[in-house]
């Protein structure tokens, strides 16, 4: 099911550098609005996966924390509009 663009952006921005509400609501305006819900679409992804990573067992510690923190990173991108064509070059 779909999510609303309201549930798309509701997420934690305190640990993000770069977060500007104006500048997503625009992307999500503007002509990359389905690409930008697609990104936040893989941040959520990305956030479960990173959780998951967390919370195995098998692998060192130090690992599973640098693997997780990839995770949110690339997801914190996605969620500051890096990625959409012209944004950040």
């Amino acid at each position: 099911m779909p999510h609303s663009d309201e549930e798309l952006l509701d997420f934690d921005t305190d640990t993000l550098e770069d977060w500007d509400e104006d500048r997503a609501r625009a992307a999500l305006d503007g002509e990359d609005g389905a690409l930008y819900r697609n990104h936040l679409r893989m941040a959520l992804h990305l956030d479960r996966w990173a959780r998951a990573e967390s919370g195995r067992t098998d692998t060192d510690p130090r690992y599973r924390a640098g693997y997780a923190q990839a995770l949110e990173d690339v997801a914190a991108f996605l969620r500051q509009t890096y990625y959409l064509p012209g944004d950040r070059d």
